[in-house]
């Protein structure tokens, strides 16, 4: 399949499923981002904890954005609510999509309309140039480049795949490499890297997908560690379900689900029940319902640019609270499962256990606790193991992470 009729865009048109969001907390209305900002409801904001721009009042000052994926569904609401608000942007299309003369039509003072294939660092690198001659810095940069392929793991063929990675990751990982030596030298940037509820939980019908926002998710949580003390942050946007905010009679060039496309299914994958047609059947049941504005989204996002102390990670729309946060609650049930294979009983556990059948080797000094770990004991009778030793560091870390705070 032709990856050319795809956005390029990770939070846009096509998603998986998701419910209404509430007005409150996350960016929701049928009425493109009207709804919830006017008169009678608050503005959608930031919480005051993170700093971020007043309603009403202009920002402390005016930022340089690069926005990967500019043409696709979130990446034009994204561009479209930075010149609002009087910043400067190059917005970036895909070569495979945009055509330089479509691409220039988006040149003005404050916009530089210019084409990337992110798979190219040579591509990447060039915008980075472009803009600094054009503007003079970057202050930073957004990441709505990618897109997935709707179909089982076992359907997807090398292709497929390693264009998802290239495209995803690697693209990335490229936009990355090519900006921080600049954000190191002037010490201080911003990522927004758009990942998505799929970097989260495994959805049937988007494995090869899902692997590659999990991949990105990893990369930048572990940048973070490594660019901190050159005041250099990040944040991961995982948008759910987010439609375009466009009435249907204007003519759009994009598909209905963006970044997505739905490949075929082989026989065995075929019949209407298969759960690798999950992800399909939910894109094509809610058709362009999507309950979450890009409008409002974007807003947000402009607002994560320009705030002091930005989060690691921004979900937006209840569909990505709501699944996320059941997969983290399922992964903390099932460690408390199973914590009991990894850890020691504890000493009169094990001797009581002992008494009642324990076994010891000949020598009397090891044998094996109630838990089912090999326990090594001294002469106190105390159980030294891999599991203590671990716990112990990991306890201590966490102590003098506690003491650090306060």
């Amino acid at each position: 399949m032709d990856i050319r009729s795809n956005a390029d865009t990770t939070a846009g048109g096509g998603s998986i499923a998701g419910s209404e969001a509430p007005t409150t907390a996350t960016p929701t209305g049928r009425d493109g981002g009207g709804r919830g900002e006017g008169g009678n409801k608050p503005k959608l904001q930031l919480p005051a904890s993170c700093e971020p721009p007043q309603p009403g009042q202009p920002p402390a000052k005016q930022l340089v954005w690069i926005v990967f994926g500019g043409t696709g569904h979130m990446g034009r609401s994204l561009v479209k609510s930075i010149l609002s608000h009087s910043d400067l942007v190059t917005t970036v299309g895909r070569v495979f999509e945009t055509t330089p003369a479509q691409i220039a039509t988006l040149n003005s003072d404050s916009c530089l309309g210019t084409l990337c294939d992110v798979r190219d660092y040579a591509s990447v690198s060039k915008v980075m140039e472009k803009t600094l001659d054009r503007f003079g810095r970057i202050d930073c940069i957004a990441n709505c480049s990618g897109y997935g392929v709707i179909g089982a793991c076992e359907d997807q063929d090398e292709y497929e795949v390693r264009n998802q990675f290239e495209t995803n990751f690697m693209g990335t990982l490229h936009i990355l490499q090519a900006s921080l030596p600049y954000f190191r030298q002037q010490n201080g940037g911003r990522y927004l890297i758009f990942s998505s509820t799929s970097g989260a939980l495994g959805v049937p019908g988007l494995g090869p997908y899902c692997a590659t926002k999990y991949a990105v998710e990893g990369l930048i949580e572990a940048m973070l560690y490594e660019v901190d003390s050159f005041g250099i942050k990040a944040t991961l946007v995982e948008p759910g379900l987010v439609r375009r905010d466009e009435p249907a009679e204007i003519t759009n060039s994009l598909p209905t689900w963006g970044h997505f496309l739905i490949k075929p299914a082989s026989e065995a994958y075929s019949h209407a029940t298969s759960p690798a047609l999950h992800a399909k059947r939910m894109v094509q049941w809610l058709g362009d319902r999507q309950p979450t504005s890009a409008v409002k989204c974007a807003e947000l996002v402009w607002q994560l640019g320009h705030c002091s102390y930005p989060p690691l990670r921004l979900l937006l729309g209840s569909y990505a609270i709501e699944s996320i946060r059941d997969r983290l609650r399922s992964v903390t049930e099932e460690l408390e499962d199973w914590k009991h294979l990894n850890f020691p009983v504890a000493p009169s556990e094990g001797r009581m256990g002992e008494r009642e059948g324990g076994r010891e080797d000949g020598d009397g000094q090891a044998g094996r606790g109630g838990g089912g770990i090999l326990l090594l004991r001294d002469e106190s009778g105390w159980g030294r193991t891999e599991a203590d030793i671990y716990v112990l560091l990991t306890w201590t870390r966490v102590w003098h992470g506690l003491r650090s705070l306060t």
